[in-house]
């Protein structure tokens, strides 16, 4: 994460280059219920899910070398991630091998960094693809103000997919800059809608010059505002600032 936020910024300043930041992902493989098979690289990607019959991800061998005295806090860790526990080897008195088969996307975005975090940078790993794995897997897409924002859709766990959306929209109301309308941001699974929050509209006095008079001219007003924020809803886009990209793939 150091270095994506170090990257994007020299690119922006250097080369004024308005990124967008994606998810990282990985290749799935998925079978069609006519008897194909395609390997697909993002959530956009994925076909109607009408037509799957099956999707499968890549799993890999994890394994981690760690200082005996953070074995706890590693395994801690790795039992917030999807995992089969292989075995635990000892390297001597004061370092030990834990094993792990896990889903590749587990360990792509974050888990580096929070290992490195919980060992106070002692612990390493290191992974081998052991091919792939039929997995319960949906399409999670975030819809902005209706729009789906495709750099946010994202192929997960049908167990996780609700935590997950809940997550999501949550942390996107947090730090989507407010607009001058209303505007809802839902997680969405096979047209479902499975989390929704809203974010306020900003707010602009339009009755602060009155000062007594015929209560009737805040009145209109008002009502005058509110039809505006209304149209504005109806044609209005949501401008996402890149930071907004990079802080979603902070957890």
């Amino acid at each position: 994460m150091l270095h994506v936020e170090i990257i994007s910024e020299r690119l922006r300043r250097e080369f004024n280059l308005n990124l967008i930041i994606s998810s990282p992902s990985v290749e799935y493989l998925v079978k069609l219920k006519n008897g194909n098979e395609e390997k697909i690289r993002s959530a956009s990607m994925l076909p109607d899910p009408s037509a799957i019959d099956a999707i499968s991800e890549p799993v890999v061998k994890l394994d981690v070398i760690a200082p005996v005295s953070y074995v706890g806090s590693v395994m801690e860790l790795v039992a917030t991630f999807r995992n089969q526990y292989l075995g635990t080897t000892y390297l001597g008195k004061e370092t030990v091998l834990l094993s792990y088969r896990v889903p590749l996307a587990e360990i792509i975005v974050e888990f580096y960094d929070k290992l490195k975090s919980v060992s106070s940078g002692y612990a390493s790993m290191s992974y081998e693809p052991v091919g792939f794995e039929k997995g319960d897997l949906a399409k999670l897409d975030i819809l902005v103000a209706d729009d789906m924002v495709e750099p946010f859709s994202r192929i997960v766990p049908q167990e996780k997919a609700y935590y997950e959306g809940r997550r999501m929209v949550e942390k996107l109301k947090e730090i989507i800059p407010p607009q001058w309308f209303q505007v809802a941001i839902q997680a969405v699974i096979g047209g479902k809608v499975v989390a929704r929050e809203t974010i306020r509209a900003r707010r602009k006095d339009v009755t602060g010059y009155l000062y007594g008079g015929d209560v009737t001219r805040k009145m209109k007003l008002l009502e005058k505002q509110k039809k505006g924020k209304k149209k504005m809803k109806e044609i209005g886009r949501v401008n996402i600032p890149q930071e907004v990209f990079l802080k979603m793939l902070k957890k």
